[in-house]
């Protein structure tokens, strides 16, 4: 570009406020980033001050970056503007400050920053340092801007020293050897004289280059004797964890006690309760094999660092029981600091930039969102993954999101951020080219809508949310072309979705499958998991032993090792393909449908999964109970665990903690009473069980109906059209809103129920599920589920009504109010929407009595 050109005008050269320095570098020019590598911020600081001078006196506006800890570069002056910005508050919201700062002021503006070296002490990761710069620097040379930094050299590694030196237009070295200062120009983009890269010694104002290679040959052999006494070339993130081998081998306990705080704020969180809990059960031993795992620098984010503190809590608090019944794990992280390099790699800060402004943050997200699955990884972060893959083998792996606020308390983001699964067969380069495909969906998935509404609705929109990555290996057997665990599930510490007035809540439950966990935490289109209450382990929700085959699960996940993918293969196929799976201890044989399969020359035996052989065996449900109770008494509070199970020829299991979260529980109120008697004609609906919540006591000042007999006559598409409406309907603020609909709310197959987005009936006070349409669509009890858990985050009490069944009342006819209702079967008739602001309805519910009324009160 001319302005940077040898032979450019004198209206885009810049001095340096020292005639004798403009002589060696040519002068500056604008859109010039100046570094000086210095070993005493003096040194810098005797370059800034005539700099400054200079700048003022042509009438330049400059702007003082002030984010160090070391004592300002400036005096105040009312001819500069300082701008304090604080480094604390992470990369993304440091770096963004910066943007929009250099933004706001526009061209033409003259900068001098602090210390780079200064942003170690608040991010502890020297690569983002490094990724800092590279953001910034093009930024202002594209804005016509003159602006200098420094940073210690010896405080750097190699990489990020040479990322620095590629990005800025002239970098200058500051050599002091006692009294004797020396400059040497290291780079002056399209400058070029046959001294200018030489060592000059400042004599009388002029900057005489060392033109005598013994002279210069003694100043380098003083240096390097300098060098000597200084630590060499490290990662900042290397050296701290260097300081943690010291102080464990040292046996200081306050250099310990200081050390392991420090780690703790930079690897594991920012969230003052997962830190009290870090604190308590990750000493430095498991800090530093969280290390030895890691790719990258930062933190590991809330998932991985949910699953190792509540390993820690389990195996210290309960080691004769769970030394033996938990398994190993083998885990890899890829730290959050790497996401943002890959941002910054790709060129895409801009784009987040415009996407973290509220008028970009939901129409910017399609486009970063593509750009995120086109990226490609740095080359240090790709030969890492060549390692991992060498690790694993051909095992297969799932890629998880661990965002720094994932699964941390009041923010599950469950279902919010994709996992994925890498088969891992073929040739290694294929193999890499797969992880890192999946590693690119996860980031992608930071865009999605569902994502952005919920980091929305918690207000966590403008908060720095990096995605690191936990990388398992998928617990489980090969089974020819199959590969797969034999079971997995979801267990709660807390059952607030009791369906019988026996049980305690206290005493948890599970959701149990066999096959992949995905069938576990999804609500399963067509297919039941198994839910059980670990205090009744044999009561079941279902009224007799058809209804309990009818809901049982059919369908298992699996890894199809042969075509590359997870896929899913009903029980009957699945059997008759591998003969050693394990169902003798998940299942039960279905000896009225295995005799009719005979008689039909079908395979026979017919297995129905109940799960109930592995209760009967006894260890299942308490080992389960107790590590529900050890992890709630640990975390001090109810918690949602995931796991998967590996039987022995006993059937006795082995457990493989795959994630453990808080629960997001809906708060429990006061003891409520229903009225006794409530008119048939008041009465909108009563259950006994089938609703969730906790105490319920609701004033309901809408109520949004998807009409069953109108829905069940639409097509597919104008079902998808009724989602749709819906959405529209609930965003309307009319008060609290119930939603009532048939089947399944958030189904993904329409023939079960409205296929709506969580995002769409995020407002929603009470959600109702009703079996209509001829038993066609039946309410999914998901406790455990995504879904599930989208809605006690978001305070949404739950309701399953089944008219048909015991008692359940249900009378939509009672609705009424101001009505909008179409005639005819089209998307717009098949929604009632009823304004009740003028004569609310009442919802009560008691958990102990497990008793649910909507009414109108007299």
């Amino acid at each position: 570009m001319s302005r940077n050109g040898g032979n450019s005008q004198d209206s885009n050269r810049v001095s340096t406020g020292l005639p004798g320095l403009d002589d060696v570098l040519d002068g500056l020019r604008i859109g010039d980033n100046v570094v000086w590598r210095v070993n005493d911020l003096d040194d810098y600081r005797r370059f800034v001050t005539p700099f400054i001078e200079s700048a003022a006196s042509a009438g330049r506006r400059i702007i003082y970056l002030r984010f160090g800890q070391h004592p300002p570069l400036v005096p105040a002056n009312t001819n500069i503007h300082t701008e304090n910005v604080d480094a604390l508050d992470g990369f993304e919201a440091f770096t963004g400050r910066v943007w929009r700062l250099i933004e706001e002021h526009g061209r033409g503006a003259f900068y001098v920053c602090d210390c780079l070296s200064d942003l170690l002490n608040a991010w502890a990761t020297d690569a983002m340092v490094g990724n800092f710069f590279r953001v910034v620097c093009p930024f202002l040379f594209e804005l016509d801007t003159v602006a200098w930094f420094a940073l210690y050299p010896d405080r750097h590694s190699r990489t990020t020293l040479d990322r620095i030196r590629q990005t800025t237009q002239v970098m200058v070295d500051v050599h002091r050897l006692e009294d004797d200062v020396q400059v040497q120009p290291i780079k002056a983009w399209c400058r070029q004289s046959p001294t200018m890269f030489l060592p000059h010694r400042e004599r009388d104002g002029r900057f005489l280059p060392v033109s005598d290679s013994s002279d210069a040959t003694r100043l380098q052999a003083g240096l390097e004797v300098a060098q000597l006494h200084r630590q060499p070339l490290l990662d900042y993130w290397d050296r701290l964890f260097m300081q943690v081998t010291s102080a464990m081998q040292d046996d200081d306990q306050e250099q310990a006690a200081a050390i392991h705080e420090r780690v703790l704020n930079v690897l594991i969180s920012r969230d003052s309760r997962i830190l009290d809990l870090a604190r308590n059960y990750l000493n430095l031993e498991d800090l530093l094999a969280i290390r030895a795992r890691m790719i990258g620098s930062g933190y590991i984010g809330g998932k991985a660092a949910g699953m190792l503190i509540a390993r820690s809590i389990l195996l210290t608090n309960q080691p004769a029981i769970w030394q033996e019944s938990l398994e190993p794990h083998d885990s890899r992280y890829l730290g959050s600091d790497a996401y943002y390099a890959f941002l910054v790699h790709n060129g895409l800060w801009p784009a987040i930039m415009r996407q973290r402004a509220p008028e970009g943050y939901f129409s910017e997200a399609a486009t970063l969102r593509q750009g995120l699955l086109e990226g490609e990884f740095p080359p240090e972060i790709r030969s890492e993954l060549e390692r991992l893959l060498d690790h694993y083998g051909q095992y297969p792996i799932l890629v998880r999101s661990s965002s720094l606020q994932e699964d941390g308390f009041g923010n599950a983001f469950a279902g919010k951020y994709d996992s994925v699964f890498v088969i891992n067969q073929g040739a290694p380069e294929h193999r890499l080219d797969a992880l890192e495909y999946a590693i690119r969906q996860v980031y992608a998935s930071t865009m999605s809508d569902d994502a952005l509404v919920y980091r929305k609705q918690r207000g966590l929109d403008q908060r720095e949310e990096p995605m690191a990555l936990l990388i398992q290996r998928v617990n489980g057997r090969f089974h020819g072309r199959y590969y797969l665990p034999d079971a997995a599930g979801v267990g709660v510490s807390r059952n607030t979705f009791a369906w019988d007035t026996d049980m305690d809540p206290a005493a948890g439950m599970v959701r149990l499958v066999m096959g992949l966990g995905t069938r576990a935490v999804d609500r399963i289109e067509g297919d039941h998991a198994c839910v059980m209450a670990l205090d009744y382990p044999h009561r079941q929700p279902f009224r007799n032993q058809d209804e309990s085959y009818k809901f049982s699960q059919h369908l298992l996940d699996v890894l199809d090792l042969r075509e590359g993918d997870l896929t899913t293969l009903p029980l009957s196929q699945l059997t008759k393909e591998v003969p050693d799976l394990p169902l003798g201890h998940l299942g039960e044989i279905d000896q009225p449908a295995s005799r009719r399969a005979r008689e039909l020359n079908l395979p026979t035996p017919v297995w129905r999964l109940t799960f109930q052989p592995l209760v009967r065996n006894g260890l299942f449900v308490d080992r389960l109970s107790c590590l529900l109770k050890t992890l709630e008494a640990g975390y001090n509070h109810p918690v949602d665990v995931e796991f998967t199970m590996h039987l022995n020829s006993a059937g006795e299991p082995a457990f493989n903690l795959v994630q453990c979260r808080p629960l997001a529980t809906i708060g429990e109120t006061t003891a409520v009473a229903i009225p006794e008697e409530i008119p048939a004609q008041n009465l909108l609906f009563r259950t006994q069980g089938h609703f969730m919540g906790g105490n319920i006591n609701l004033g309901i000042q809408r109520v949004i109906r998807v009409d069953a007999a109108v829905y069940r006559q639409l097509s597919v598409s104008q079902r998808y059209d009724v989602a749709n409406l819906v959405g529209e309907q609930v965003r309307m603020d009319k008060g609290k809103t119930m939603l009532i609909g048939p089947g399944r709310w958030g189904t993904s197959s329409p023939e079960l129920g409205v296929p709506v987005r969580f995002a769409d009936i995020a407002g929603v006070a009470v959600l109702v599920e009703v079996a209509e349409m001829d038993g066609d669509m039946v309410p999914d009890l998901s406790y455990g589920s995504h879904f599930f858990q989208d809605l006690v985050e978001a305070g949404i009490a739950y309701a399953a009504l089944f008219p048909n069944g015991r008692n359940s009342v249900y009378q939509p006819d009672r609705l009424r109010g101001t009505s909008t209702h179409r005639q005819g079967v089209s998307p717009e008739a098949a929604i009632q929407s009823f304004d009740l602001r003028a004569n609310p309805l009442q919802l009560t519910g008691d958990v102990i009595s497990q008793d649910l009324a909507c009414y109108y009160p007299v």
